[in-house]
């Protein structure tokens, strides 16, 4: 069987359809994984989605991904702006990476401004909502099969 894609996500998106809904949306977790597996069986690829508030276990997972994943879907939450150690785990990572952001983060505050896993990432989708975790699947399925 082919290797999963791993989903990974950031702090607080696990406070999604809670928090902030006017920025974020009012879709939980649960729902826009649900999305992600539909699209998935559709696509003929397999996910594993987890998520994280802490720095290190996002670490862990994208090393553990090097030997189990074909490719990261990430959205990094507020780690995209601080996090070299995420930037520096993804670039031990041989596989595609994509990252997503919910809010257009250019619109945003300037701190959110720059994302230093950009820099990594083969594409990066911002504003769509959850919606951008589709749109990343799908090319993630082109990436990796």
């Amino acid at each position: 069987m082919a290797k999963p894609i791993f989903v990974l996500n950031g702090p607080n998106l696990n406070l999604l359809g809670l928090r902030q809904p006017d920025i974020y949306g009012r879709e939980t977790l649960a729902d826009v994984e649900a999305s992600l597996f539909r699209l998935a069986a559709e696509l003929g690829v397999s996910l594993d989605c987890r998520q994280s508030n802490h720095e290190g276990q996002l670490v862990d997972w994208i090393q553990e991904a090097r030997e189990a994943a074909a490719g990261i879907l990430i959205n990094p939450g507020a780690y995209s702006h601080t996090s070299i150690a995420i930037l520096d785990a993804l670039n031990a990572f041989d596989g595609p990476v994509l990252e997503v952001h919910i809010s257009n983060i250019h619109k945003r505050e300037a701190f959110r401004h720059h994302s230093h896993v950009s820099t990594r990432a083969e594409g990066v989708i911002a504003g769509f909502g959850t919606e951008g975790y589709l749109l990343a699947l799908r090319r993630m399925a082109g990436l990796v099969g």
